[in-house]
């Protein structure tokens, strides 16, 4: 138990870093003011364009593989068991304090880069296959509707059923049942967190107001 809380609070801490926020105060903005008011890599790409948005997608991303790494490093390379467990705990808190920071009132991002790194490590440390599944899905949805929740809430379910799959295929080791489901629930969380933070979001689509965006010319804010 010891080891899966100090692996939530390593990807708490590390999620804390946010990319978008000191990207922009480093540019003179504070982005909570502009446009959605996000600190995401959608409302970056609004307000600050591509080249901001890349850096933090980037940032935002690899805060994560590097924490669940670490967890990897510290406890899972010699407890494959409880490898792929101990790294989705610090993935959890990477969610976590990626979308709910202490020093922001707890208002931060909705977590979709921070899945993206979630892929990533699991590339490194799995299989490249599910990383290029959810790129290639997310992108297809986002160039077919410009929607970039639909695609971000896609790729969150996915990424419950490559934890599922992976496992059932022996991908992912894991040595009782009650291991199975415990990983099974961590993938679920995670799912459920990313679609809780994109409520507002799933109510325009069901309305057909949602934002649209694009990459081939300045989007408007509101």
């Amino acid at each position: 138990m010891l080891h899966r809380v100090i692996c939530l609070a390593i990807g708490y801490a590390f999620g804390l870093f946010q990319t978008g926020f000191f990207y922009g105060k480093l540019h003179g903005i504070d982005i909570r003011e502009k446009g959605s008011g996000n600190i995401g890599t959608t409302n970056s790409l609004r307000v600050l364009g591509k080249k901001a948005a890349l850096i933090v997608l980037l940032g935002d991303c690899f805060k994560t593989v590097f924490a669940m790494l670490l967890a990897h490093a510290l406890f899972g390379s010699a407890n494959p068991e409880l490898d792929k467990i101990l790294q989705l705990y610090a993935g959890l808190g990477a969610t976590l304090g990626h979308n709910f920071p202490f020093y922001m009132n707890f208002k931060g991002g909705k977590g979709i880069a921070v899945l993206a790194g979630m892929y990533v490590a699991t590339w490194i440390t799995d299989t490249w296959i599910p990383f290029a599944i959810g790129f290639v899905l997310f992108f297809s949805i986002f160039f077919a509707t410009h929607l970039v929740s639909l695609a971000s809430l896609s790729v969150s379910t996915l990424f419950f059923v490559v934890i599922v799959v992976l496992e059932r295929i022996g991908r992912i080791q894991v040595s009782h049942p009650a291991g199975m489901i415990e990983l099974y629930v961590l993938a679920a969380i995670i799912m459920v967190m990313a679609f809780f933070r994109h409520k507002e979001n799933i109510q325009r689509l069901l309305k057909g107001e949602e934002r649209k965006t694009y990459l081939a010319h300045k989007n408007k804010l509101d």
